[in-house]
């Protein structure tokens, strides 16, 4: 029937409500007192034993209370310590229902054994006034407020019936919702202030929450009131703005605080400060970034709503750093700290339309110049690539050296650099930066304990930069480049229309080149390797050529070069295999054919396979087939092609050194490489009818060369005096040159074999 908190309430509100009965001593003194009192009056006014006795009584009770009421404050109740709060209000239901018995008896014998008006008044007014401090002060037990209600009820009751009176009776019907009421006061006053006490515990713990969040959260914060007052502050925000603004910031004005601190300390740049504040004054959501310091950037999130304002303030040095690194690699070679391709091209471009506006007929001229390392891979290949990245950092050091700051120097990538200059320039001023370059690498690199050597070639345009764009500036000098290269190493070229006309051919034959090889287009011929001795074809060279429909002819120089540039050569040379070992199978079967491989062959194109393919299809043995390779192999692709040719000698292939002289002419390559053959370059038998040292280093080179056990081959042989003379001088086993035949088709070649074959013979028999 009656409401048990214990079994009804969470611990901490039970635990509550028990304190609550013993919250206030003094309300219960205060009462009990003046029961106290009305009963002593009561019994001097009517001299009933009965009076004294229940004034005795209160006074027992009032002090025994008192006692446990004390005892109470002097315990340390835990908030959810249920097991001693029932202890605690099981005492205080025994104190409040002797005092309620006392009550309910004191009103039962005044109206039925003490006749006296003024004391039956005392005893109402004091009952009733009692029963309303039980509803007040007990609120929070039901079972205790409906307990002393109705102990108090049935003999106040009971005793206003006894007395017959019909407005005694009323007056009894009428204590009895008077009663019950008191009951559902008690109960809305427990359920209103419990509510209450959940609404402080949680707001208790939104504010736990709220000072943790603030105290662990990463960015600072600071709130504002309606008056740009600060009101919140987390310590980060104190640890971020330490320097900025000291002491305490609650109740300070914000912008008064941080003008102060861009006045004290300078660290806040003023503009800065200025445009906090504005942003804080305008409202809204917004984002700004403010630079506190040189090395310290704070982000701040403001967010205004209802006149206040919360501020985040976000530290992103770090990120801004970082995003500077991020620009700076996406801007700057890591190698060198030049502009790379990219930057190089948006700074050019800035650079001209900020002359095209300029008006300046001056500032409108436009150099750009291309630097090519010559030979730098070859540094890479014989010291190794680490060697090669600390060369690069010392070339762009004399380059920069080399430039004035109106120049503006970039690297391309690999061993390529480029400069420009807008404004200011001419013809005699680009050639001597251009001579000055040439000039910076004669003085050899110090690096790692030893001196390296490069040169370096270069080539530029000059242009007006109104009409100019870097594509078509950057095309013209990778042109003059080129054909500064080709007239050797360490030249420079400067760009002219003859260039321009030269590129838009190459263009040209770079397209019908393309539809060519797709077409098979191109054809062999085929230059005779004549033994020295019987003057027999011992083998022959394939060679591709090129009868373009409108051009004519195309120089195998030309379109070979072509080729390597678009990445086309291992179709061509992969055609020529093929096609070459089947011509062969055609030939005597002492004869064998050579097939060059490429430096670029060995990079993009798969060597073995292409050999394997072709072998596999005619049916060619692999001793008949040899393959000829330069010097430029080892520089370029050493690693990928030592293991492939040493495969492909394995299998009784023929490796053959082409060109032998006109590069480093290593020997190391004779030494360490599978070479079967070696081919002496035609530039040692144009004059050695007149140069005796020509011939006695022809005859060196062949001698060494059979000291290797290495088949020897001259190029280039056109006249009768100068086999005589490498006949009876140099220790050579083949000669190829014009004075056996020229290239030729395969049907033509065919009876150059046999002619020579037939010459041979009579040759023999003549001597015999």
């Amino acid at each position: 029937m009656f409401y048990s908190a214990r079994k009804a309430l969470p611990a901490i509100d039970y635990v509550s409500i028990v304190r609550s009965l013993y919250q206030d001593k003094r309300s219960m003194v205060q009462g009990a007192a003046a029961t106290i009192v009305a009963s002593a009056a009561c019994a001097v006014k009517t001299g009933s034993p009965w009076m004294v006795f229940f004034t005795l009584a209160f006074l027992a009770v009032t002090v025994g209370r008192w006692v446990d009421m004390t005892q109470y404050q002097n315990s340390d109740l835990e908030p959810d310590d249920v097991s001693a709060a029932s202890v605690w209000e099981l005492r205080y239901t025994i104190g409040a229902s002797v005092t309620a018995a006392l009550l309910g008896l004191w009103c039962l014998v005044t109206f039925t054994l003490v006749d006296d008006r003024i004391a039956e008044l005392m005893v109402m007014s004091v009952t009733v006034a009692q029963m309303v401090g039980v509803a007040a002060r007990n609120f929070g037990v039901d079972r205790l407020v409906s307990l002393q209600s109705v102990i108090i009820m049935v003999p106040l009751t009971a005793g206003l019936l006894l007395t017959g009176n019909v407005y005694h009776i009323v007056l009894a019907v009428m204590f009895v919702p008077f009663f019950m009421s008191l009951r559902k006061i008690a109960g809305n006053v427990r359920r209103f202030l419990l509510g209450a006490l959940h609404g402080r515990i949680e707001a208790t713990r939104l504010a736990q929450e709220l000072d943790a969040a603030l105290d662990t959260m990463q960015h600072g914060l600071c709130m504002l009131d309606e008056d740009k007052r600060v009101a919140v502050v987390n310590d980060r925000a104190h640890e971020m703005f330490s320097g900025l603004a000291a002491g305490h910031w609650i109740g300070r004005p914000f912008s008064e605080m941080v003008m102060a601190a861009a006045n004290v300390n300078r660290e806040l740049p003023q503009h800065a400060a200025l445009g906090l504040i504005e942003g804080v004054e305008k409202g809204g959501s917004s984002k700004m970034v403010v630079q506190i310091s040189q090395d310290y950037q704070c982000e701040v999130t403001i967010s205004s709503r209802h006149g206040r304002t919360v501020l985040l303030f976000e530290d992103i040095s770090e990120r801004v750093r970082a995003q500077e690194r991020i620009n700076y690699m996406a801007r700057y070679d890591a190698l060198t700290g030049l502009p790379n391709r990219t930057y190089f091209k948006e700074r050019l471009e800035a650079e001209i339309v900020k002359a095209m506006r300029s008006g300046d007929e001056a500032g409108l001229n436009a150099m750009l110049m291309m630097v090519d390392l010559d030979d730098f891979k070859h540094i890479n290949d014989t010291h190794g690539h680490l060697v090669g990245d600390e060369l690069l950092p010392l070339v762009a050091q004399r380059l920069r050296s080399t430039f004035d700051e109106n120049c503006l120097l970039s690297r391309f990538g690999g061993d390529e650099f480029t400069v420009c200059r807008i404004g200011g320039v001419d013809r005699n001023m680009a050639a001597g930066y251009a001579e000055a370059v040439i000039a910076a690498f004669k003085k050899p690199f110090e690096l790692t304990g030893q001196q390296l050597r490069i040169g370096a070639s270069v080539g530029l345009v000059l242009d007006t930069a109104a009409r100019t764009e870097f594509d078509a500036l950057l095309t013209k000098a990778d042109l003059a480049l080129y054909k500064a290269k080709g007239r050797g190493k360490g030249q420079y070229q400067i760009f002219a229309e003859e260039l321009d006309v030269d590129y838009r051919y190459r263009q040209r034959l770079k397209a019908d080149l393309r539809e060519c090889i797709a077409n098979r287009g191109l054809h062999l011929v085929y230059q005779p390797i004549v033994d020295r001795r019987t003057h027999k074809v011992s083998g022959c060279e394939a060679l591709a050529r090129w009868n373009h429909p409108e051009l004519g002819s195309i120089p195998p120089v030309v379109f070979i070069s072509i080729a390597e540039d678009m990445g086309l050569i291992s179709e061509i040379s992969e055609w020529v295999l093929e096609t070459a070992t089947q011509d062969c199978l055609q030939w005597p079967g002492d004869i064998s054919v050579s097939v060059n491989i490429s430096a670029n062959d060995f990079r993009i194109g798969d060597v073995p396979k292409m050999v394997n393919q072709a072998l596999a299809k005619s049916g060619l043995a692999p001793t008949r087939l040899e393959i000829e390779v330069t010097e430029n192999v080892f520089l370029e692709e050493k690693g990928a092609a030592v293991q492939v040719l040493e495969d492909l000698a394995a299998r009784g292939i023929g490796i053959a050194l082409d060109d032998f002289g006109t590069g480093y002419s290593s020997l190391s390559y004779l030494h360490d490489l599978p070479f079967t053959k070696l081919k002496i370059d035609r530039t040692f038998v144009v004059d050695v009818t007149s140069s005796t040292r020509s011939l006695k280093l022809l005859s060196n080179i062949a001698r060494l060369s059979k000291d290797l056990e290495l088949t020897v081959t001259v190029e280039g042989v056109e006249t009768e005096e100068q086999l005589a003379l490498i006949s009876g001088h140099a220790e050579v086993d083949h000669i190829q040159g014009f004075l056996f035949g020229a290239p030729l088709p395969r049907r033509e070649l065919r009876e150059l074999i046999d002619r020579l074959a037939v010459r041979a013979e009579h040759r023999h028999a003549e001597a015999g």
